[in-house]
This record gives C-alpha cells, structure tokens and sequence, in this order.
C-alpha cells in the first residue's frame, strides 16, 4: 500500500484514466552526505524562482518510551520557540521573507519542517533551520516548555472535540499490541505531556537530532553545486549525535478478529475496519498492490462496496478504503457512515460478501486497468509542486529515510503500472482475508477519560530488537558563518512571473479567458457561473450546492457510475461546486484526453438527468452530511452566524456551509433542480476560465465543439438581493449547548464592505497582522502567550455584497469567558490607544509581496487567481500590478480600515460549548443581551 508516490504525492481515488505512461515519470536527484553524515538530496527546477526546503528527523512517536508518549510532537513545537543565535518566534523572518507552505509535522516515524521561500531567501532560511537544529538547547527554558505544553494540550482538546476525533488513538491501541512501537499516537497522553520535564525535552533533542539522523530536501531553483556549497556552509559544523537505535518492522498481523466499540457526540454510526499490513519498505511490492486493491475496493463510486453498499442495497451514506503507510508496519482500513435505521449488522454482511468475492476472484481487468491509469494521471500532476505537504521535496524525503533511496517512489510507480490481476488477488489474499478490527462508533456519550489511557491489544511475542544506525567516520567542519550577526538579511527578491491572460470568444458569445503553463502536459479548466449560495434567496435553501452535486449524478445518456468510470479511463478530474457567488465545474485533463475529456464536461454541464433514485440517494447523502454538521463545533458556528449578520431576506443570510436546513433538503423537488439549471447554469452565465499546457488557437476550437451550440434560454437571470446590512444596535450573544465538549468555539462577526471595496488591500492588511497570520495579536495572544487556544485568529470570506469579519478561537473550557474578554480586549485597543505599528504593517505588506513568486507556482494557483479577476471585475494585470498596490499603503489607511470594521461594541458572538461550564462567567462579562439557540438557531431560553 506505498502511498502512490508515498503517500502524499498520489491519491488513489481521484477520478483519472490514463493508459500507463510508456514513459516513467522522473524526480531528477542528485544525492550527496556532509563529512557530518547530514544527507543532502537536490531536484533542479527552474520553472518559479523558489525553493522548497524540507529537513526531516528519523524520529517520530515509535521511538517514544513508555511514560514519554507525545514528546515527539511536543519537541516539533519547541522547535519553532526560537533559538540561541534567534531568540523569536521561528516564523517571524520568514514572514517578512514571503515564505509560503511553511509547517512543521510529527508522525509515527519522523518528525519534518518545510518552506518555500524565493530564492533570494534561502540562506535566511538555512540559517534558521541550522541554527535550531545545532543552537537549540540554549533557548529552551521552563517558559517555553510550559507555553507549548499548554499549545499542545490544546490541539489535542481540539481533536478530541471533534466528531469521530477520538478514533485513531482508540483503532492504533487495538491494531498494535502494546510492547509495538505503533501502539500509541503522536499525540500521546495529557498525562504525560503534564510530565515532561525540561530535562526530558533537552535529552530527547541530544538523542535525536544529530546531523546524522538527518536528511535535507532541496527541491526548486537551484544547482547541486550551490546546494553543497550551502548545506556545508550552515549544516557542517553541527555534531553527527550519537548513533540512533530504530525500531524494526514489525507488521504483528493477527490471526482472529477482534472488535471494539465507542460513543462519542456523531450523527451517524460509522464502521470502521482495519487490517495490519507490510510497511513501506517492506521489501517487495505487497503494500504497493493492496493500495490498488484499496482503490478496486472503496476507492471511487465505481468500487466494489461503493456501488454495493451506496447504490444496490442503500445501506451506507459513504463508504471507502485506503491505506495509511508506515515504515514498521502499515494499515489497511475500511470506513462506512451507516444510514440512519440501518442495523450495522447488515452493513458488515454486505461488507464480509464483497470481501469474499474480491478475495476469491480478485479485480477484473477493466478494474485494475482503471485504477492504474488514476495512479499514473496523478503522478503526473504530482510534479508540478517543489514544497508543501505534498511536493517533490517531501516525495524525496520520504523515500531517502524510511528507504535509503529518494528514488523509491519510481519503483512503486513501476510495481503499480506492471501488477496484474493475480498478483493483487495474491497480496489481497495473503494479508486481507483475516485477523481485522472492528470499531463501532454510535451516537452517544463522549467518554470523560483521557482517549490515550485505554488498554487495547496486549502485548506479544516475536518484537525485534531495535537496530542501532550504521557507524560512521563523522567529523565536522569549521563554517564561517558569525552566528552573533544574526539572521542574514534578505534584501533581494526574485520577479514575479505570471502569464499574460489572454481571450477568446465562443460562437454563441461564452467568454474565454487563458492563462498559459507549460509545466506539465495538463489542461485545467473551469466554468464559472454567476450563482453561489446566495442564488437559493428566496427558494429553498442549499439548492445552489444539491444542483451542482446531481450534475455529475447523471446524464441523459450516462449514470455517475459510468461517468466515474470514463473520468478514470480519461485521466481526467471534474468536479462540480458553489461558493457565497458563484458556482463552478472544474476539470482538469491530460493534454492527449483533452478532447475526450471535454466531452464528457460538456455533457455532464449541458444533460443532467436528474432522475428520481439519483436524487433520493443524495439527498440521504446530503441530510447526513448537515446531521453532521450540527456535530462539528466550527460548522455549528457556521452555520448560525451568517443569518444573524445579515438578517431575514438577504441573500447571505444563509449557513456558509452552503448545505441549507434539513426541511429545505426535503421539500426539494426536480422542478426546483431543474429551475436552478435553467435560471443559471446558462451560457449566457458563464465564463470558461482556462490554464494549462495549452495556447488560444488550440482550446477555443476544442471548446467550440463541446460548448459552441449551447443556446441560453428565453428567460432572465435572477437578480440577488444584496442590500446593505446595517450593525446591530448593540452587542449580542448566542450560546449554544454542547455537553461535555473539551472546548469552547468562539466567533465574533460583524459586517464588513465587499472584496470590491475601494480599500479591500488595506482590509486584507490590517486583519493579517490584528488576526489573518500566526504572528498576529489574536494568535500570539491566545496561543503563544496565554496557550488556551491551539491557534485563534480572524477572516474575511471574499464575497460580491458585505462579507462578515469573523474573529474566532477554539479555546479550552474553562478559560471561555477570559478569551472572550481577550478578544473583546484586542478589539478594543486596535481601534482605540494601541493601533497596529509600523512594524505590523509592514510585515504583512512585505510578506504580501514576496511571497507570490511561490503562490503562484502552481497551474491551480494561478487558475485560482483568473477566477478572483473576472468575478471581481479586475484588471487582466493585476496580479502583476499588485505588488505596487501593496507597498503604496499608508499605515494611517491601514488603520482606518481597523476603525471602518472593527466595532467592538456591535459584535454578535456565537460560542459552542458545554453552558453548565461556561454559561455564567459569560453572562457576567455583560457583553451584550445572551440568548441560548440551538444548532438550528431556534431560541432555547
């Protein structure tokens, strides 16, 4: 189950089709080892001046003792605390830098921390992560420990409150016995985060992050030569550390099956199974072929219990299987959302049927020919981004530590493109006929334990001993390089590079507007329509959303299993959706399918059948998915605050999850779909938005053949009421009961003028450093300073009419009230006698500005920002005009923007939490009139 270009870079289940590639795919390397024994790999790629840098530690949870669990990923935060030589927070210069896709992780295995920064940046950012990764110790106090313990706590509080959030701890303790180091999850438990020590966080760094545990990726513009001459220049002087003791494979499949169950604050009872499976360097291609039986299985509508479960026996909601891949040992894990009413005994028997007939007979040819060709069309979109979560760095990095060989992923490719029916029947076979876990999850009472503290499986025979790391020669060598200077200036900045937009015209009048991007052979496209959620005013709400969802449900000549299975054999990606404007559908082609590929978009578009079984199987679909939401804290908010900014009959006085109420969803008919489609999916409503492998003379004539004769109808486009909303008279307050809830949710919104406001860069100014970025006052306050919060912050969703100014925190319970008068404080003062500084603006403006070399590095990105131009009217230049716009800002204008939309004193708050915790100290900050609603918005008390 290697994670189809290791797990990040490919995503079996994406709707693709191509015949496999004659020709492999390539990441281009060059490899190299520091006298240190730090491991160097670089891929040259020129396209945007940028450069991806991904340092990854072979360390993760699995090497956590018993009584230490979480200390890897608390370690990861410490990181970001600061270091000897920079003694402030890690994010700051970066910022300033433009960096973008800049994160730290910790998983089972490792523990990574990544950027992408303009070229003209990358010695800053080499200092930095040089100068944690031999400069730490020295930063790291009591203070900065008992802040990130307190951040982490948090995170883990903020999982747990979640729907579902309390499951992977419960399915890791079941799947590995207690003496695996797989056993616990990264997050570990409070009680031992309460019991890390500085010591124990000082010992674990010494142990572990050596140079010599260490590999750093170099994905983007730059050479291997400036790469060595860099990587020496900052990294060499930093000690090998001491040899590091690795847990071996261990896969502890089980011969019997065991099951377990679990309540916790859910809609629906979900299913899940999981079998233990070989890991990523397993030593043949076993995980490799169960990720393309995974896909066979549960991996698109098309799969085996998809059409079973979904469509024949109308069982399930959803149903999928993937796999989750790890160095000793993988999983393999099946979920379905059982219908309400539905005995989840007849969900497992048509499970355990499917199962027997796929473990008997194997995928057919058509199957697996269909799941290959998504494996080798989402390789190739796969190479198009350096850095990020999922880019060509970290597909390096990955195959360099867990496999010796950044390569490896070419050898997966290889394995996936030549297996065969029989061999994925074998694998199926040898690791997926028994020993599974069961966990059912059912509507219920959230237990009030620590998730981490369950027993699980016990511990068992037959553990490998721990393999010490190969010894080495490992000397260091004297860098140049005068720490005491500081952070090294950055004082150049690469151009930005941004294609020229070009347009063309159908014969029945649709705009055209094209960006060229050569990268890579692929064509993405859009059709914007003027729609969005706002166009259900007046109807029934979620209307929009449900009509664009029925439109790949079927056509005249096609259902969606077929249209599934055509987009697979295409290579092609389509998808339909709404946002508060607008409505789209996407596709995204492979250049030698573009033809075939816009076929079938024109008539998914132009023929949607909307037949009665279709409708009835996504509305069963959709009404969970909102049960669903009145589960999810966040969504909750979301969904309530918007209709009281904006009030009855505004067009955005709707949830902006865009799914409507439960009676909207009901009363739906066919005429309402169909009245939808004709009042706005039109051609005299669109516009097709184009980026890609592609020139103007070769799509318009493409376009012309699949869109040329569509004729608008008769009748007019609605017009939407966006009228102006005026502020409450005063503050208000609803407060929404969750019981037992770990947090609390946080909103305060107020009303704020459109993205086409003459002053919208400096909005977007101002909210990024009081709310919009990790250094702004909201974050640094409730997370980095107080530590009650994970993060907290505030946004602005673009929109045609007002938008709301939301400022939010998830926060733990029992400091709700003192983060509301935190918020309420931070109001305040940004308005009032402690406006942003210089400094503030400035950093956002410079962060603003250098970091759209990287933003738009990708044909998504820029696809992305066309969209923006047309629906806000922009000049075809802005994008190459912005940066000007952006440092001709005055501070005072900035500021004027904070007093135009910040009103403390007309705030409507929407908290979520457990009232019988957090009710009375609210109510006595007297913030305004307090009302108790329910997740309809339907008053309690």
């Amino acid at each position: 189950m290697r994670p189809l270009i290791l797990s990040l870079l490919i995503t079996l289940g994406l709707g693709s089709g191509l015949a496999p590639a004659a020709t492999t795919p390539d990441i281009p390397y060059t490899r190299f080892t520091l006298p240190n024994g730090l491991t160097v790999v670089v891929n040259e790629d020129h396209k945007a001046p940028v450069v991806a840098v991904s340092i990854w530690y072979h360390v993760g949870s699995a090497n956590e003792p018993k009584g230490k669990t979480g200390f890897a990923h608390l370690f990861e935060h410490l990181m970001f605390q600061g270091s000897e030589n920079h003694k402030d927070e890690f994010f700051r210069p970066f910022e300033r830098a433009g960096a973008t896709d800049q994160n730290g992780t910790t998983w089972l295995d490792r523990t990574n921390y990544f950027e992408t920064v303009p070229t003209t940046a990358l010695d800053m950012a080499l200092w930095m992560e040089s100068d944690r990764m031999g400069h730490l110790l020295g930063a790291i106090g009591q203070k900065e420990l008992d802040e990130q313990r307190g951040v982490v706590q948090n995170e883990k509080r903020q999982g747990e409150n979640q729907p579902y959030g309390r499951v992977y701890e419960n399915l890791q303790m079941n799947a590995f016995p207690a003496n695996h180091p797989y056993h616990h999850d990264t997050i570990g438990s409070m009680a031992d985060l309460d019991a890390a020590s500085l010591a124990d966080v000082k010992q674990w760094f010494k142990d572990y992050y050596g140079a010599a545990n260490t590999t750093l990726v170099l994905a983007g513009d730059i050479t291997p030569e400036v790469a060595r001459e860099k990587a020496l220049k900052y990294f060499g002087d930093i000690p090998a550390g001491p040899r590091v003791s690795h847990p071996q494979a261990w896969v502890t499949a089980r011969e019997t099956s065991t099951r377990g169950t679990m309540t916790d604050n859910v809609a629906q009872t979900r299913i899940y199974r999981e079998w233990n499976v070989p890991g990523i360097d397993a030593g043949d291609n076993d995980d490799v072929l169960l990720g393309l039986a995974a896909n066979v299985l549960g991996g698109s509508k098309s799969s085996r219990l998809y059409q079973r479960l979904v469509y024949q026996d109308k069982l399930v909601d959803d149903v999928s299987v993937g796999g989750m891949d790890f160095e000793l040992a993988s999983i393999m894990l099946l979920q379905a959302d059982v219908k309400k009413g539905v005995e989840p005994s007849k969900v497992e028997a048509a499970i355990a049927d499917e199962w027997a007939k796929f473990l008997k007979d194997g995928p057919s040819a058509d199957e697996l020919e269909r799941v290959k060709t998504t494996y080798a069309a989402s390789t190739i979109r796969g190479m198009e981004k350096v850095g990020g979560f999922s880019g060509k760095a970290t597909v390096l990095a990955e195959g360099q530590v867990y496999r010796n060989d950044p390569g490896a992923w070419k050898k997966d490719y290889e394995a996936a493109m030549a297996a065969t029916p029989g061999q994925v029947k074998a694998a199926a076979a040898k690791w997926l006929a028994k020993g599974d876990y069961t966990l059912t999850v059912s509507p219920g009472k959230v237990e009030a334990t620590d998730a981490a503290l369950g027993s699980g499986r016990a511990a068992i025979d037959g553990r490998p001993a721990d393999k010490l790391a190969p010894a080495g020669d490992f000397r260091t060598v004297k860098s140049d390089v005068d720490r005491s200077k500081g952070v090294p200036a950055v004082t150049s900045y690469p151009n930005l590079s941004f294609p020229k937009l070009e347009h063309g015209k159908l014969a029945n009048g649709i705009e055209v507007v094209l960006a060229q991007r050569h990268d890579i052979p692929v064509v993405q496209i859009s059709a914007l329509f003027d729609a969005g959620y706002a166009a259900d005013m007046g109807g029934k709400l979620g209307t929009s959303s449900f009509s664009m969802n029925m439109l790949d449900e079927g056509t005249s000549t096609l259902d969606s299993i077929e249209i599934s299975k055509r987009k697979q054999r295409l290579g092609a990606e389509i998808g339909t959706g709404c946002g508060l404007d607008t409505c789209s559908v996407s596709l995204n082609a492979l250049d030698n399918k573009l033809g075939e590929s816009l076929a079938l978009y024109a008539d998914i578009i132009r023929n949607p059948a909307f037949r009665d079984a279709d409708i009835a199987r996504l509305r069963g679909q959709w009404l969970a998915g909102i049960a669903q939401e009145k589960t999810q804290p966040m969504d909750v908010a979301l969904r309530l605050l918007p209709p009281l900014l904006f009030g009855a009959g505004n067009a955005y006085a709707i949830p902006f999850t865009g799914t409507g109420t439960e009676a909207s969803i009901k009363s739906l008919e066919v005429k309402d779909m169909q009245g939808f489609v004709r009042d706005r999916i039109r051609p005299d409503n669109v516009k097709f938005l184009v980026a890609g492998d592609t020139t103007l003379d070769k799509i318009i004539p493409e376009l012309e053949k699949a869109f040329g004769d569509w004729k608008a109808p008769k009748s007019k486009i609605p017009a939407k009421n966006l009228a102006k909303v005026d502020y409450p008279k005063t503050a208000r307050v609803f407060l929404v009961d969750r019981p037992d809830a770990q947090q609390s949710i946080i909103l305060a919104g107020i009303v704020a003028p459109s993205t086409k406001a003459p002053n919208n860069l400096e909005i977007q100014t101002m909210n990024g450093a009081f709310g919009g970025s990790f250094t702004s006052r909201l974050n640094m306050n409730l997370r980095e300073d107080k530590h009650w919060a994970y993060g907290a912050g505030a946004f602005l969703p673009n929109a045609i009419g007002q938008r709301p100014y939301v400022m939010y925190a998830p926060v733990q319970t029992d400091k709700t009230s003192e983060s509301l008068a935190e918020i309420l404080r931070e109001s305040r003062e940004v308005i009032g006698d402690k406006p942003l500084s210089d400094a503030e603006i400035a950093k956002i403006k410079e962060s603003d500005v250098r970091s759209m070399p990287g933003e738009y590095e990708t044909t998504r990105a820029v696809l992305g920002a066309i969209s923006s131009i047309v629906s806000y009217n922009r000049p075809d230049d802005y994008v190459q005009t912005l940066k000007g716009r952006i440092e001709a800002q005055k501070d005072a204008d900035v500021n004027a923007a904070a007093k135009e939309i910040i009103h403390p004193d007309k705030l409507t708050w929407v908290v979520v939490g457990d009232l019988k915790k957090i009710e009375k100290s609210v109510r006595d900050l007297k913030l305004g009139e307090v009302k108790v609603i329910d997740t309809d918005g339907k008053p309690v008390r």
